[in-house]
């Protein structure tokens, strides 16, 4: 089959001023040039005779998205002074790990909705989705390979069991509202921040920088992943449908147990923990639950708590920059940091 467009790196959320979306453009033209580049570099990783892979692999890569990841990789690249070519092809490999984890993802969530889009599951089938998945997985595995750094193979290839183990240990959690906020807080870190923090260590151990910049860098992408993920849980009960870009409340109908869940559970009184035991619990839910779960997390301020949470992971992650140059790929990821945390308004 003719080979497929290079994906878009757009948004699909409604474009907001100021600061809200002045982290991620900040860092998109920052890295632009090298960007498409990595968009080349995925197209050509995507192709294959059968022609299923390319058109599914093409549907979720294509379907938006804003890239943070590979950015991530090339924007601490240049943070630390990198000239060469090898985060190219490096940042699509990072792109084809978050790719696979989306579609496995939606697969075990049975989603219907990402970006607004679709999910791949809903238009090819789960059984589809789940082995194209497994092909991004292991072409990530072979641009490692031909990347030719055991130390590069090693972050990525922890981080891709790292991340399989979160999302375990998430499923051994979905449900169970007894699950607690440091449980909960250790599975972000493995299934959403692993993948930030490899992201972002690639690019000092390219440039061959010293163990203190990759550990700081490591800990700046681990930071940022948490904090990106708590707005997120926080999101799904606060945003419209338009600006999420999913179905809002789908965590609530999912019965996943995320930090508002958490902390609204152990807040509340035995009616109000009966509620949440019915409806993520035994997943037995009415017309007005998601109306009810989002009044009794405003009762007892468990969004907001959530995002007293996310910024104080930010904050570290700010933290983390302080010894590098003060230079625009500096500059640039400090505002992505003010992102994370400053869309939930």
């Amino acid at each position: 089959m003719p080979p497929i467009a290079a994906p878009a790196s757009t948004d699909r959320r409604p474009s907001q001023p100021g600061a809200r979306q002045a982290g991620v453009e900040s860092l998109r033209r920052l890295v632009a040039a090298d960007m498409e580049k990595v968009n080349r570099a995925i197209v050509e990783n995507m192709q294959s005779p059968v022609a299923l892979i390319p058109q599914l692999a093409g549907h979720i890569v294509a379907s938006g998205g804003k890239r943070l990841r590979p950015m991530l990789t090339l924007a601490t690249a240049g943070l630390c002074g990198y000239a060469g070519e090898r985060h190219i092809g490096l940042a699509a490999c990072v792109e084809f790990i978050h790719t696979a984890t989306l579609l496995h993802d939606d697969v075990v969530d049975e989603s219907d909705l990402r970006r607004g889009s679709d999910t791949a599951n809903a238009v090819w089938g789960n059984q589809a989705s789940v082995l194209v998945g497994d092909f991004l997985f292991s072409r990530a595995f072979q641009l490692m390979v031909g990347d030719g750094s055991l130390k590069v193979l090693k972050i990525l290839s922890d981080a891709s069991a790292i991340i399989a183990e979160g999302e375990v240990h998430q499923l051994v959690t979905t449900n169970d509202i007894a699950t607690t906020e440091d449980a909960y807080l250790e599975v972000i870190r493995c299934k959403t921040a692993q993948l930030f923090a490899a992201a972002a260590q690639i690019g000092p151990v390219v440039a061959e920088r010293p163990e203190t910049e990759e550990l700081a860098l490591e800990g700046f992408g681990r930071d940022l992943g948490v904090a990106f993920q708590l707005v997120d849980d926080v999101l799904d009960y606060a945003a419209e449908q338009a600006a999420l870009g999913k179905t809002v409340g789908d965590d609530f109908r999912e019965g996943k147990v995320t930090l508002p869940v958490i902390l609204a559970y152990q807040a509340g009184d035995e009616s109000e923990q009966t509620f949440w035991k019915r409806t993520i619990e035994d997943l037995d839910q009415h017309d007005g639950d998601l109306a009810e779960a989002q009044r009794l997390m405003a009762r007892h301020g468990t969004l907001e708590a959530s995002l007293d949470r996310a910024r104080t992971y930010a904050g570290a992650a700010r933290t983390a920059l302080r010894d590098f140059p003060a230079n625009p790929h500096r500059a640039a990821l400090e505002e992505l940091v003010d992102f994370c945390v400053e869309r939930a308004y």
